[in-house]
C-alpha cells in the first residue's frame, strides 16, 4: 500500500495543487471563481448606476448644466489611458501563456504605469480643483466658484446629489484601479522570483479579466458624466 501511494504521488503534475485532482479541474475552479466575483461586482456597480438613472431622469436639465463643470478632455484622456492599459494587459496575458517572463513583466509594468497615470489625472487635475472650489460633498460651498452663470440657478441640493454620485462612482472605480495596481505589483514580484503560484498563466489571465472589467466600467462612466446630450 505504501509503495502504491509513493508511485501515485511521484506522477502528480507539479502545476496541480493538492486540493485538485486534475489540471482541468483546477483551471475550471479559477475561471468559475473569477466570473462569480465579476458577477458580484456587476451587481454592486449596477445598483449605483440605477440610482444615477433615477436622479438624472428626475433632474435632466440641472444635471446637464452641472456636467459642464467636468472636463471632458481630461475624461477622454483617462479613457485613452485605460484603453491602452487594456492592450498592455492583453499582451502580458499573451506572454504569460507562452511563459515569456521578461516581456510579461514589461507589459504588466506598463499596465501599472498607465493605471497610475489614470489616478494622477483623476486626483490632481479633476478632484483637487473641485476641492478648491468647495464642490466636494464633504466640503461643500455651493455655488462657490462656477464657470457658468447658469449654474447659479441650480439648487444646492441637486448640485450636491450630482457631485455625490460623481465622487461615489468615480471614487469607487478609482479604488478598483488602485487595487489593480497592487495586484499587478504582486504578480510581477511572484513572476520575478519564479513562484509556484504563477507557474500557470491562469493567475495572470484571471487578473486580466478583472482589469478589462475595470476598464469597461469607466467606458460607461465617461459618457454618463462627461458627455451628456443637451
Amino acid at each position: 500500500m505504501a509503495s502504491t501511494h509513493v508511485d501515485s504521488t511521484s506522477h502528480h503534475d507539479p502545476e496541480v495543487y493538492h486540493q485538485f485532482e486534475t489540471l482541468e479541474q483546477q483551471n475550471d475552479s479559477y475561471i468559475v471563481g473569477m466570473w462569480t466575483f465579476l458577477v458580484t461586482e456587476i451587481m454592486f456597480f449596477g445598483g449605483m448606476f440605477f440610482i444615477y438613472i433615477i436622479y438624472r431622469w428626475s433632474n435632466q436639465d440641472m444635471f446637464y448644466r452641472l456636467h459642464t463643470e467636468l472636463s471632458w478632455p481630461l475624461g477622454a484622456l483617462n479613457t485613452v489611458i485605460l484603453l491602452l492599459s487594456s492592450f498592455t494587459m492583453a499582451c502580458a496575458v499573451h506572454h504569460a501563456t507562452l511563459k515569456n517572463r521578461k516581456p510579461q513583466q514589461i507589459f504588466m509594468g506598463l499596465t501599472a504605469l498607465l493605471a497610475s497615470g489614470f489616478l494622477v489625472v483623476k486626483l490632481a487635475f479633476e478632484w483637487y480643483p473641485k476641492w478648491q472650489h468647495g464642490h466636494m460633498p464633504w466640503y461643500w460651498d455651493w455655488p462657490g466658484h462656477v464657470s457658468s452663470p447658469d449654474l447659479l440657478q441650480v439648487p444646492g441640493g441637486t448640485a450636491k446629489m450630482f457631485y455625490s454620485l460623481y465622487f461615489a462612482m468615480t471614487g469607487l472605480h478609482g479604488i478598483h484601479v488602485l487595487i489593480g495596481i497592487i495586484c499587478i505589483v504582486i504578480l510581477m514580484y511572484l513572476t520575478k522570483i519564479k513562484s509556484i503560484l504563477v507557474d500557470s498563466f491562469l493567475p495572470t489571465e484571471m487578473f486580466g479579466l478583472y482589469w478589462h472589467f475595470v476598464d469597461l466600467v469607466w467606458i460607461f462612466l465617461f459618457p454618463l458624466f462627461y458627455l451628456m446630450p443637451k
